[in-house]
């Protein structure tokens, strides 16, 4: 009988196993260094990307303001985060959809500038109307109600901007009655807020590629 250790043992050496396992961890953590590394370099791209964003869209909303200095300096317009406020009781009298004299010639004042924005960034203006929470008087056969009066003179606004020379193709109109109010419609001051018209500047829906024949 042969001692211990001269018997036959064909197990590799403890030595051989720990070294496959410290290559074998060596590997894991260069794949989780490489991937740590691509994550970084990613996410550096993605933060690059979105700053340069924030930066065209506050230079596009500088320009926007400077292109209507002139309506802004004398008070017939706010504009606010780009969306540009005009007040319902400038346009309109009450419970009417035709422009008064005041409002066609601010929508003409608008027209020009609105026009040269639009001719130098590839985006559309919506036209929203909106109104104060008052029902509409059972009188007044004109209007449905709030959504019908305020898509009314949202499309009044859009056509009298289409004939100071902006493009049918890069306006459209939209309708919200009383929702979405600036103030709390708790007095006439608050309600005179809510009945109001905005232009806004919107991105241009991305088109989906021709299918090929």
């Amino acid at each position: 009988m042969m001692p211990p250790h001269e018997q036959g043992d064909d197990s590799p050496p403890i030595w051989a196993i720990f070294g496959d396992l410290m290559a074998g961890m060596v590997g894991v953590f260069v794949m989780l260094l490489i991937w740590t590394l691509s994550f970084q370099v990613d996410l550096a791209a993605s933060l690059q990307t979105e700053v340069q964003k924030r930066e065209q869209e506050q230079t596009r909303r500088e320009q926007l303001e400077y292109a209507l200095a002139a309506p802004l300096a004398e008070g017939r317009i706010t504009l606010i985060d780009g969306r540009i406020g005009i007040s319902g009781n400038i346009l309109f009298a009450l419970n009417s959809k035709e422009l008064s004299e005041e409002g066609n010639t601010l929508i003409g004042d608008l027209s020009a500038p609105l026009k040269s924005w639009l001719n130098e960034h590839d985006q559309l203006l919506m036209v929203s109307g909106f109104t104060d929470d008052l029902a509409i008087h059972e009188d007044n056969y004109q209007f449905d109600d709030n959504w019908d009066l305020s898509a009314q003179r949202a499309l009044e606004v859009t056509r009298t901007l289409v004939t100071g020379g902006i493009q049918a193709n890069q306006v459209f109109a939209a309708a919200f009655g009383e929702h979405h109010p600036i103030a709390p419609n708790l007095d006439h001051d608050a309600r005179s807020q809510n009945r109001r018209v905005e232009i806004a500047p919107v991105p241009r829906a991305s088109r989906a590629p021709k299918e090929q024949p």
